[in-house]
C-alpha cells in the first residue's frame, strides 16, 4: 500500500488486518493511474496521426509502413486496455473495501446482539457492542 503497510497485524499469530479506508485510498490510485495513461495514450495517438506518413511512398518507405501501420495499432490498443485494466484494478480494491466493511459489521452486529439498554436520552446503547466500520476515513 501507498504508505507501506502490507496488511499485515501488529500482533503475533497469523492473523491479518483489511483496512477499508486504506483499499479505498488505494483503490483511487489506481483509477487515477488509469486516467492518466489513457490521456497519455490519446495524446500519443494524436502526435502519431499529425505526423502522417513521413517515411514516403517509395519501396523503402513502403515496406516500413507494412510493419509499422499494425504495430502501432497493437501498441495503441495495448496501452488503452492497460489503462483500462488499471482503472479496473481501482474498482476492485474498492469493492474489496465495501465487502470487507460490509462483513465486519455484519459480524460485528453477530456478537452484540440486539439487545440494548435504554440510555436518559431514550437511545438504545448495545453494551460491548462495536461501532460499525467507517466506509472511507481517508483524505
Amino acid at each position: 500500500m501507498a504508505d507501506g503497510s502490507t496488511g499485515a497485524s501488529d500482533h503475533d499469530g497469523a492473523g491479518f488486518v483489511l483496512k477499508p479506508w486504506e483499499l479505498h485510498g488505494e483503490g483511487r490510485e489506481f483509477e487515477k493511474l488509469g486516467r492518466e495513461l489513457g490521456k497519455a495514450v490519446g495524446t500519443l495517438e494524436k502526435d502519431l496521426a499529425a505526423l502522417g506518413a513521413p517515411w514516403g511512398a517509395d519501396r523503402p518507405g513502403g515496406a516500413f509502413a507494412a510493419v509499422y501501420g499494425p504495430a502501432r495499432g497493437e501498441l495503441l490498443g495495448g496501452l488503452r486496455a492497460l489503462a483500462g485494466q488499471l482503472g479496473g484494478v481501482g474498482a476492485g480494491l474498492h469493492t474489496m473495501a465495501e465487502r470487507t466493511t460490509d462483513t465486519d459489521t455484519t459480524t460485528a452486529d453477530g456478537f452484540g446482539g440486539t439487545a440494548g439498554v435504554a440510555t436518559s436520552s431514550g437511545a438504545v446503547a448495545t453494551p460491548g457492542a462495536v461501532p460499525a466500520v467507517p466506509k472511507d476515513m481517508s483524505v
